[in-house]
C-alpha cells in the first residue's frame, strides 16, 4: 500500500483520489461576446449593455448529453459545472432572483438539463458557485467590479448590505443541494481579502471568509450534503486545495503543518475558462497528456475546462482536445486511476514520469521523450516480475545491471538497475507507457 497520508479532511475524498481527472465546464452570459469570463469587469461593460446578452441569451444547440458523452470518452470520472459565475446570471431556476436562464429566450433550467445528463453517463457531478456578483444589488463596489472607476463608485456603493448578500448565497446554495438530488463536489470561487483599493479608492475592500459568513455557508451545505467535497476558496480550509492555471512539481503541502493535503490543478484547454472565439494559446496534445501524467505523479487530480460558445456546444477546438484525452485514456488509463506519487525509493529516469497504484503493486513508466533502444531504470532490479506496454499488453525484455548488447561493454551502470529493450519506432500513442509488475 502507499506510504502517502494526507491530511484529514471533513469530507470523504476517497473516490475523488481514485478517479483524478474531471471535466470543468464555464458557461453563462459572458459566451456571447466571446472575450473572455471576466470581460464585464474588464471592458467596464455597463448594466444597460451587458443587458443585451441577457436579453438574446438563447443556446438552442445545448445538450448536455453530448458533452457527458465527450467527457466520459475521455477518461473524465466527475465534472463541475458553473450554477453562477461573477457576473451573477444563474443558469438554475432560483427563487430568490430573476435573473436566471428561464427568464430568458432560453427558458430552461440548464443546471437540471446538466445534471441528468451526466448523471446518466455515471460520473459524478459537482456545482461551482461563486462568491462574487457584480449584478447583486447588496453586494458592495470593490476592486474587481467592474463599476469600480465610475465617478460615482462611492455613491453606488452606500446601503449595500454584506450580510443580506450572504443570505441570499445561503439561500441559493440550499436550492443547489435539495432540488438536484446527490451533489458530490461544490466548488466556491473565491476570496480576496486584503487586495483594497488606493488613494481615493481607500474605501474599496477585497472581501473573505467574513464577508461571505463562510462558516455559515459551509454548515449549511454540509447540512444538506453531508458527504460532499468542498474547496477551499470561502477561506476557510476544508477538502480541496485548487491550484489554478499553474502546475505543481511537487505534491501539495500544509502551508502551516507540512502535511500532505488533497489536491485539483485546475486548468483550460487554452487561456481563459468561458468561451473565447479569437484566443490563440490553445495547449498541444502532447502538452494535454503530459499535465494529466505530471499531476497524478504529484499525487493529484486534474479538472480540464470547458467553455461552450453562447449556442450551446463544444467548439472544434475544445472537441479536439477531448479527442486527445480520449485516444490516450481508452489505452492508458490504468496508469491514471487508482494511483498516485511513486513511492521515494522510485526515482524515473530523464524526460520520464512514475505513477504507481495506490496498492502498490504497478508502477507505470511515462516517457514523455521516446528513448532509442534501451532505457535504465535506476534501483529497480529485482523488484520487477513482468513488464509490458500498456497500450497493447505486449512484453518489454529487460535485464539487469548491464546491457545486453555487443557496443555497451564498457558502459557504466549499477547493479541494481533495470534495462528496458526498447523498440526502435516509438508506439503509436502520444505518451507510451510502460506498466512494471513489481515482486
Amino acid at each position: 500500500m502507499t506510504s502517502y497520508v494526507t491530511r484529514k479532511t471533513p469530507g470523504d475524498t476517497s473516490w475523488f483520489t481514485h478517479d483524478r481527472f474531471g471535466m470543468f465546464i464555464h458557461f453563462g452570459l459572458y459566451a456571447m461576446p466571446a472575450r473572455h469570463e471576466w470581460v464585464k469587469t474588464n471592458e467596464k461593460i455597463s448594466e444597460e449593455h451587458y443587458d443585451l446578452y441577457f436579453k438574446y441569451f438563447n443556446p438552442d444547440l445545448y445538450d448536455p448529453r453530448d458533452w457527458a458523452r465527450q467527457a466520459k470518452a475521455a477518461g473524465m470520472k466527475y465534472v463541475v459545472m458553473t450554477t453562477k459565475h461573477h457576473e451573477g446570471f444563474c443558469l438554475f431556476d432560483s427563487q430568490y432572483t430573476d435573473y436566471k436562464s428561464t427568464n430568458t429566450p432560453c427558458g430552461k433550467d440548464l443546471i437540471k438539463e446538466y445534471v441528468d445528463a451526466f448523471r446518466a453517463e455515471g460520473l459524478r457531478v459537482g456545482f461551482y458557485y461563486s462568491l462574487i456578483d457584480w449584478h447583486h444589488p447588496d453586494f458592495p463596489i470593490d476592486v474587481l467590479h467592474p463599476r469600480r472607476d465610475d465617478a460615482d463608485a462611492f455613491e453606488q456603493s452606500q446601503g449595500r448590505d454584506m450580510h443580506k448578500y450572504a443570505e441570499y448565497m445561503r439561500n441559493q446554495v440550499t436550492e443547489l443541494l435539495t432540488n438536484y438530488g446527490k451533489i458530490d463536489i461544490l466548488w466556491f470561487d473565491f476570496s480576496y481579502d486584503g487586495r483594497d483599493g488606493e488613494d481615493a479608492q481607500s474605501w474599496m475592500k477585497g472581501k473573505g471568509k467574513n464577508d461571505w459568513e463562510a462558516d455559515k455557508l459551509i454548515a449549511t451545505a454540509r447540512s444538506l450534503q453531508p458527504d460532499i467535497i468542498i474547496d477551499n476558496r470561502t477561506d476557510i480550509e476544508q477538502d480541496l486545495w485548487t491550484p489554478e492555471q499553474y502546475q505543481p512539481v511537487k505534491w501539495v503541502t500544509h502551508q502551516e503543518t507540512g502535511e500532505l493535503v488533497t489536491w485539483e490543478a485546475c486548468q483550460t484547454f487554452s487561456g481563459s475558462w468561458g468561451y473565447y472565439r479569437d484566443e490563440q494559446t490553445w495547449k498541444s496534445p502532447e502538452m494535454l497528456i503530459r499535465m494529466l501524467v505530471n499531476t497524478v505523479s504529484c499525487g493529484g487530480n486534474l479538472l480540464m475546462n470547458v467553455g461552450p460558445t453562447s449556442r450551446g456546444y463544444l467548439d472544434y477546438r475544445a472537441e479536439e482536445a477531448l479527442k486527445v484525452y480520449a485516444d490516450w485514456m481508452k489505452y492508458n488509463s490504468r496508469s491514471i486511476y487508482g494511483c498516485t506519487m511513486a513511492e521515494p525509493e522510485f526515482t524515473a529516469p530523464a524526460d520520464c514520469r512514475y505513477t504507481q497504484s495506490v496498492d502498490g503493486s504497478r508502477l507505470y513508466l511515462h516517457m514523455f521523450a521516446y528513448p532509442f533502444a534501451h532505457l535504465r531504470l535506476p534501483g529497480l532490479a529485482g523488484k520487477v516480475k513482468y513488464a509490458q506496454f500498456l497500450h497493447d499488453g505486449s512484453e518489454v525484455l529487460y535485464t539487469e545491471g548491464s546491457i545486453d548488447h555487443f557496443s555497451a561493454k564498457d558502459e557504466y551502470g549499477d547493479a541494481g538497475d533495470l534495462i528496458l529493450y526498447l523498440p526502435p519506432v516509438k508506439p503509436h500513442t502520444l505518451v507510451p507507457v510502460i506498466e512494471l509488475i513489481l515482486e
